[in-house]
């Protein structure tokens, strides 16, 4: 038996951002006191949600990896309470920026940097205008609690991601996320659509999803409005669901895996055995290979 509690958490950010690493915090804190062993927290936590709008004024936020104070903080607390914990944050590296994890190991150590491959781009998800795509690859990393595979947002409706790290070995797969409303679309609801997706993802590479998206209603200068619906959520090797959270309000997810019993359950199941990469290579290409 190879157990880990892994915990999933969700909160509203504001401007005023040292309260939102507080809150950050505060959080982390009750999943460990309940057992985690490795915790998720949403997609740029460290302020709202600056992509609704373009606006330059919002670059000034990324700061390198390197001495990051926000990576800094959490790489402490990790240390001090025993958890792995992913930190989402905005990178500047040179001139490019990037929507980045630095992941935490549960002693403190900066395992590795994970840049965001796909970039969204639509009314009130302005990615492109900020973030370059991603150039570290898909990368999953050796942990005091497991090998984790960490996918950011949009990477969440690529299977492609999703099973790249399962090849590489993950054995279990996190997305902090930050998704809500369509703001030309005002009654459409992707939670649905979201949620299954991820958790197609674990039944097909049968290994456990965790998701972590933020709740609120962010209105950016020029007016336009997201409300993101939270639902943070984990899922089991079967894509069923363990704890889901609601729509709004913070909340804090736990749940326990047999990763020695999950991995006996893939290797049993033969679908990595019966891959056929060969037949895959319209999968390589923009059209089909048409």
């Amino acid at each position: 038996m190879r157990s880990v509690t892994v915990a999933a958490t969700q909160f509203a950010c504001s401007w005023d951002l040292p309260s939102n690493a507080d809150r950050a915090e505060a959080l982390v804190r009750q999943a460990a006191g309940q057992g985690a062993n490795v915790v998720l927290v949403q997609e740029l936590f460290a302020a709202p949600y600056f992509c609704i709008e373009e606006r330059a004024e919002y670059f000034a936020l990324a700061q390198p990896m390197a001495g990051h104070p926000l990576i800094a903080r959490f790489s402490a607390l990790a240390k001090e309470l025993g958890v792995v914990l992913p930190c989402s944050y905005f990178e500047r590296a040179g001139q490019a920026h990037f929507n980045s994890v630095a992941m935490i190991d549960a002693d403190g150590r900066v395992l590795g940097n994970y840049r965001k491959s796909h970039i969204p781009q639509g009314p009130g998800y302005e990615e492109k205008y900020y973030f370059s795509p991603g150039d570290t690859g898909y990368r999953v990393w050796d942990t005091a609690f497991g090998r984790i595979g960490v996918g950011i947002c949009w990477d969440q409706w690529f299977p492609e991601c999703a099973r790249s790290m399962a090849l590489m070995g993950a054995e279990m797969l996190l997305y902090p996320t930050a998704i809500g409303s369509e703001p030309p679309s005002p009654g459409y609801d992707s939670q649905p659509h979201w949620e299954m997706t991820m958790r197609g993802h674990a039944a097909a590479n049968i290994m456990p999803v965790v998701a972590a998206n933020r709740v609120g209603t962010e209105v950016a200068p020029g007016g336009t409005e997201v409300t993101f619906y939270g639902s943070s959520f984990i899922a089991d090797q079967t894509g069923a669901l363990m704890a889901k959270a609601p729509r709004g309000g913070e909340a804090v997810l736990l749940h326990r895996f047999d990763l020695a019993a999950i991995a006996a359950l893939r290797a049993s199941w033969g679908l990595f055995r019966d891959r056929r990469p060969e037949t895959y290579g319209a999968v390589a290409t923009l059209d089909g290979g048409l």
